[in-house]
């Protein structure tokens, strides 16, 4: 298996990954905190793992662009997630 072969499989993982499992849990995290809600310890430690995670495969996108924009819109994401559960600690 070559070092090009092996990237792109472990790229089409992570997308897979990213789809079925990452995006809908942080889209149910991003609603929840809308509604004003807290974060539960069991979102706290997803939104760690995907923080770990997003250093660990940052190797594996270096030189895949096609991937930018949809690394930027996750990336926006928890952040607008985190903001506002930031905000509803303070207020809660």
């Amino acid at each position: 298996m070559t070092e090009q072969s092996k990237a792109t499989g472990i790229i089409t993982v992570l997308m897979l990954r990213l789809e079925r499992e990452r995006l809908p849990m942080a889209l149910d995290i991003m609603a929840k905190v809308d509604r004003g809600e807290l974060l539960g310890d069991w979102d706290i430690v997803f939104l760690e793992e995907v923080c770990i995670d997003a250093r660990r495969i940052r190797p594996f996108l270096n030189g895949h662009h096609e991937y930018d924009s949809l690394v930027a819109h996750a990336i926006h994401l928890y952040k607008m997630i985190t903001d506002k559960a930031l905000e509803n600690e303070k207020q809660a």
